[in-house]
């Protein structure tokens, strides 16, 4: 009777699930498999997490407080680069945690002409295990840019970035989520959009990892005379230096030299998104040649660096010395009918961020020009402005000869911006104040409260109206940046 009493109950219930039951089903789970395990790194776990705890070992006591934003290491295989990789991921100390690590690399399959962002597959896998996928900022970087997109033949075969998830499951006690980029392409223009995309990014919360290996096929001693000239042009973390170093290898007759930086493009990016809030520090470097018993005639270099953040932006007071200099130098040639190109710069005096340089003569203001100068290193921007205060305020007649010699030069370099998200964050009489929304914007300087006897709230509503145009209450639904100003 009981049985025949739950047969009955099991048909009725069968009649009554929904027909498109299937339809409702939870999707598959896609994993990108290992593409390279047993060719660049070991395919057995063990053997594999042994041989990356090697790699680290020599580097653990040099991991130090510091809070690393950014590492370039390589991608050949362990047996040729990993000693170089281990002194790079060893920066990261094993406490370190982030909630995100963006795996940026060249395509040595596709051409792209942009950067292709892996939304499809929910996982990597290595012998070690799987690192998640964040899907979320992956579409917000494709709904950010049409610069981005998703190649699946970009990612499938690809190594550069494969080969790092080892180095990442060794060194950190959370798994972080990944987000894979392959950049390809050699627009400046395009490169810039994708460094805008990736800034709000680049924060304590997550790490960037470059990939790339350095000089390909050059002898052993020639290895180390390029790549020489690549790390420090790299270490002034200046666009403009570091693309001039790749142009002058190419250019130097070296032989069998097809590239000095095969991850070029997303080295370029993380340039472009770093100000002076950040310093380049470089760890090691080796070339296959280093490698006992290996062909020394025929070699690829690997370059370690790690880029940190420092507390706030500053300039010694030789480097304001030297800017001033740089700001009369540029006058001086101008009025000769020359140009003034300085010869030794500090890695602060190439930082991105504004500048106004103010004239006076016998304490009368004559001329003042500023720029907010997101693209140019300082010291140009400060020769720039310098000119176009003598010779370009509308205000007063250019700048003569003659009145060189009782010339006074201010200079108010304003640190890099920093977004905002409430204005608890703004503290006046510290911080000028950037409001933009769509193609409109203003900015008021920390010394305009200074000035008058508003609030915090009477000098955010005044900016919106008169300097951005948006209203009183326009701040609310617009960007915010802060910066503080340097005087001298």
């Amino acid at each position: 009777m009981i049985h025949r009493l739950c047969s009955a109950l099991m048909s009725a219930l069968m009649i009554m699930i929904p027909s498109n039951m299937s339809d409702n089903r939870l999707p598959e789970t896609k994993v990108r498999r290992p593409q390279h395990a047993g060719q660049f790194y070991d395919s057995d776990p063990a053997t594999l997490r042994k041989a990356v705890e090697g790699y680290l070992a020599p580097y653990r006591g040099d991991a130090s407080n510091a809070d690393v934003a950014a590492l370039i290491v390589p991608h050949a295989g362990y047996y040729y680069s990993g000693r170089v990789a281990g002194a790079g991921y060893a920066m990261l100390g094993s406490e370190r945690a982030y909630k995100r690590v963006f795996l940026l690399g060249p395509s040595h399959y596709e051409w792209l002409d942009g950067a292709s962002v892996n939304v499809a597959d929910d996982f990597y896998a290595t012998p070690l295990g799987r690192m998640p996928v964040d899907h979320g900022v992956g579409r917000a970087l494709l709904a950010a840019d049409s610069v981005f997109c998703y190649r699946e033949e970009a990612h499938d075969r690809e190594h550069c970035l494969e080969v790092q998830l080892p180095f990442l499951q060794c060194c950190m006690s959370h798994t972080p989520a990944i987000v894979p980029v392959i950049i390809s392409t050699n627009r400046y223009d395009k490169l810039r959009r994708i460094a805008d995309a990736l800034r709000p990014y680049l924060t304590p919360d997550n790490l960037f990892v470059v990939s790339s290996d350095f000089s390909h096929y050059p002898s052993y001693v020639d290895a180390y005379t390029v790549d020489g000239l690549t790390c420090k042009a790299l270490m002034t973390a200046d666009v403009e230096l570091f693309i001039e170093a790749l142009e002058q290898n190419a250019r130097s007759g070296v032989r069998r030299l097809d590239t000095s930086a095969c991850g070029e493009y997303a080295i370029i990016t993380l340039l472009m998104m770093l100000d002076g809030r950040y310093r380049m520090n470089h760890l090691l470097y080796q070339n296959s040649g280093d490698v006992e018993g290996a062909d020394r005639s025929r070699v690829v270099g690997y370059h370690a660096f790690a880029v940190t953040r420092t507390e706030s932006f500053s300039l010694t007071e030789n480097e304001k010395r030297s800017l001033k200099n740089i700001a009369l130098r540029s006058i001086e040639t101008a009025l000769d009918g020359k140009d003034y190109e300085p010869e030794e710069v500090t890695p602060a005096m190439r930082s991105r961020c504004g500048v106004f340089v103010t004239l006076k003569r016998k304490g009368q203001l004559r001329g003042c020009i500023g720029h907010f100068g997101e693209e140019t290193p300082l010291y140009r921007l400060v020769a720039e402005m310098a000119r176009a205060a003598a010779f370009e305020d509308p205000r007063f007649r250019r700048l003569r000869q003659s009145e060189l010699h009782d010339l006074e030069i201010e200079i108010s370099v304003l640190t890099p911006k920093r977004r905002i998200h409430s204005i608890d964050e703004f503290e006046l009489h510290r911080h000028g104040l950037y409001i933009r929304k769509g193609y409109q914007s203003g900015t008021f300087l920390p010394q305009v409260a200074d000035e008058v006897n508003w609030t915090k709230e009477e000098f955010v509503g005044h900016c919106s109206r008169d300097k951005a145009g948006l209203g009183w209450d326009g701040w609310r639904d617009a960007e915010l940046y802060v910066y503080e100003a340097i005087v001298f």
